[in-house]
């Protein structure tokens, strides 16, 4: 068959494009019934055709699933065209980088462990416990992802630039001075003045760390509603905050009619 420019449009059976495209036949069906591709033609039986445009298409499917992209986000990113796969592929990229990271503090440490164990016998347990330390450091960094949404993920590692160890002091100091004085208003009307001024101070601080993204912050809220099921190494990071806070800082907001972000 001949295209608009007189060129043969070459067309492929499924099994043909399949060990073409070197996937199976079944990843092709399930590719199809997800929207990711559909080939546009088949033939009177109803069997797949593909053609040229949908072997590139599918190397970026193999492309973006090969970095880590779950078929979901390529999905959307393939509809929503060059700059949304352009930001995704940043922000993978930055994902990347982080588990490199990772990857050479913890070969430095077991590096540093053979070179203990090899000077000492008695430095054995020692070293191998810094490894377990330099391991569960690490996983613990990545332990509220299971709380996010892929664009809460995807938007909280986006601003992690904006944070800096200095904004860090500086937010867990203001947070600890917050949670001090509203302990000490919990006998205090949610409607006084003295009440909203501190519900909007603690309404900032979360605005600061979310940047008013109502994704960002459905994330936060449920890694807070899931406190729970922190990791040990996590007690005394954070400042401990009773019920009684929390309501006192909920009542504020319904009198005030805040409810978070409008964007």
């Amino acid at each position: 068959m001949d295209d608009a420019g007189g060129k043969r449009n070459v067309v492929y059976r499924v099994r043909e494009f399949a060990e073409l495209a070197g996937v199976t036949v079944r990843t092709l069906h399930h590719y199809d019934r997800l929207g990711l591709l559909t080939p546009k033609r088949r033939t009177q039986a109803g069997y797949r055709l593909y053609e040229a445009q949908d072997l590139e298409l599918l190397e970026q499917i193999v492309a973006l699933k090969y970095i880590g992209l779950s078929l979901g986000q390529i999905r959307a990113l393939l509809r929503s065209g060059p700059l949304a796969l352009l930001d995704a592929l940043r922000v993978q990229r930055g994902l990347l980088e982080q588990k490199r990271v990772m990857l050479d503090r913890t070969i430095a440490a077991i590096t540093q462990a053979e070179s203990q164990i090899r000077a000492s016998d008695t430095a054995q347990p020692a070293a191998l416990k810094r490894i377990i330390e330099v391991i569960e450091m690490e996983g613990n960094q990545d332990w509220t992802s299971k709380y996010a949404t892929e664009q809460g993920r995807a938007k909280i590692e986006a601003r992690k630039h904006l944070w800096s160890p200095e904004l860090q002091e500086r937010v867990s100091r203001q947070w600890s001075e917050l949670i001090a004085d509203v302990e000490q208003s919990l006998s205090e009307d949610p409607a006084s003045e003295k009440v909203q001024a501190l519900a909007a101070r603690w309404n900032a601080l979360i605005e600061e760390f979310t940047g008013c993204d109502k994704d960002i912050e459905e994330s936060v809220a449920k890694v807070w509603a899931n406190r729970e099921a922190w990791p040990v190494s996590m007690e005394g990071k954070t400042p401990a905050i009773r019920p009684q806070v929390w309501g006192l800082i909920a009542r504020a907001n319904r009198t005030s009619g805040y409810s978070g972000s409008e964007k």
